[in-house]
């Protein structure tokens, strides 16, 4: 008896599942520039990304989560710089993060016109270390370094992103 060759996927599941996200996400970028998230379907970003709506939700539960996703890897390279130097003088993590919105700019402001800046803060909590199962100081200690951070982001992007990193570093240092 003859045996036929199996139809299987020349990629792994590892190469697969970066595909499905990177298309997905490269999807729901170009889905963002032409209407708010709550607009999108998942079966039209799953349709424009050419993948089945199994694989979205293997790899995500919501719309908002390959934003999410996005920007994490965005952010991988200021958050180790901050996070490598423990005590950085907060006008240097100022201007680390606002430098890194100012490369970035094209999505951030397409963030801040869909009004999904908010999702930016877990990333910021994250950054100042934040803990609900920390001491009791240093719990409160992390929120509060996040959410002034997070403050004058949101500021920010509200202002129109006008003041340079530079700018906005200088002005922590007067604060200091």
């Amino acid at each position: 008896m003859e045996q036929k060759a199996k139809n299987v996927s020349p990629f792994s599941n590892e190469s697969r599942s970066a595909y499905v996200v990177e298309h997905l996400t490269s999807s729901m970028l170009a889905l963002l520039k032409e209407k708010p998230v709550a607009e999108i379907s998942i079966s039209e970003l799953c349709a424009m990304a050419g993948v089945g709506r199994t694989s979205f939700y293997r790899n995500y539960e919501e719309k908002e989560d390959i934003i999410k996703a996005y920007m994490i890897r965005l952010s991988q390279s200021w958050m180790d710089k901050c996070k490598i130097t423990p005590n950085l003088p907060v006008s240097e993590t100022v201007r680390i993060v606002f430098s890194h919105f100012e490369a970035n700019r094209d999505f951030y402001s397409l963030l801040n016109e869909r009004g999904l800046v908010y999702l930016l803060k877990d990333i910021i909590l994250d950054l100042c270390g934040f803990n609900p199962d920390q001491e009791v100081i240093a719990a409160y200690s992390s929120a509060y370094a996040a959410f002034f951070l997070y403050g004058w982001i949101e500021t920010w992007f509200k202002r129109g992103m006008g003041e340079s990193a530079e700018e906005l570093a200088a002005l922590m240092e007067q604060k200091q």
